[in-house]
C-alpha cells in the first residue's frame, strides 16, 4: 500500500518568520524556490573570487545610477525568493531597507556556477525569466565563459549568448556596465 506525502509549502512571510523566530540562522545557507527552503551549496574559494572581483568592479561603473546587492535575497513571488550571487537594483536612497528588492527592481542578476550551473540554469534562471527580470549573467567556471540571458516574453529568456573567455560582457540595460570575462574568469 502506496503512503502519500503532503508536501508544506511556504511563503516569503513564513520564511521570514522562521528567521526572525531561530527556526532558520542568519548563517544557513539557504533560500526559498518556489515554496521550498532549499539548500545552497557551500561557497569555494574561486567562487568567492569571482563575486568579489564583479562586487569590486560594478559599483565603479554604477556610480550612484544603482546599487550593487551580493548575496542578498531578492523577492520574485509570493513563494521565490532566492539570494543571488550578485543583484543590480535600481537605486533607493532606503537601499531597500523597509523590504526586500523585488523583480521590479533589478536590473541585471549574475550567478556565479561552478558546481551549481545545472541548478543555476534550470531552476533559478527560469524562475528569474518568469518574474521578468530583464537579464541574468551565469559565469559558467567549468566552460570559462559567461551565458547571458535577455528578453524575457512570457517567461522564457528569448536570447541567450555565450560570451567567451577574453571578450566583453556589457549589460544591455546599463550601458556603463562592460567586464571582460578574462578578468572575471582569470
Amino acid at each position: 500500500m502506496a503512503v502519500a506525502f503532503t508536501r508544506r509549502t511556504f511563503t516569503v512571510h513564513d520564511y521570514a518568520r522562521m528567521r526572525e523566530t531561530g527556526i532558520l540562522t542568519e548563517d544557513e545557507r539557504v533560500e526559498l524556490i518556489d515554496g521550498e527552503i532549499r539548500n545552497m551549496s557551500p561557497i569555494g574559494p574561486q567562487h568567492a573570487a569571482i563575486v568579489s572581483k564583479i562586487v569590486k568592479l560594478l559599483p565603479q561603473q554604477v556610480q550612484d545610477t544603482a546599487i550593487v546587492s551580493p548575496q542578498n535575497p531578492v523577492r520574485l513571488t509570493d513563494n521565490t525568493e532566492p539570494q543571488p550571487d550578485i543583484a543590480v537594483l535600481h537605486y533607493r536612497d532606503d537601499f531597500y531597507g523597509a523590504a526586500h528588492p523585488t523583480a521590479d527592481d533589478i536590473l541585471l542578476v549574475i550567478e556565479v556556477a561552478d558546481t551549481t550551473l545545472t541548478y543555476d540554469r534550470e531552476e533559478k534562471v527560469p524562475r528569474y525569466a518568469a518574474a521578468a527580470v530583464p537579464e541574468v549573467w551565469i559565469v559558467n567556471i567549468p566552460e570559462q565563459l559567461v551565458e547571458q540571458y535577455t528578453l524575457p516574453v512570457r517567461g522564457q529568456y528569448t536570447q541567450l549568448r555565450k560570451i567567451l573567455l577574453g571578450d566583453d560582457i556589457i549589460a544591455t540595460n546599463l550601458a556603463s556596465v562592460t567586464i571582460n570575462t578574462l578578468y572575471i574568469l582569470g
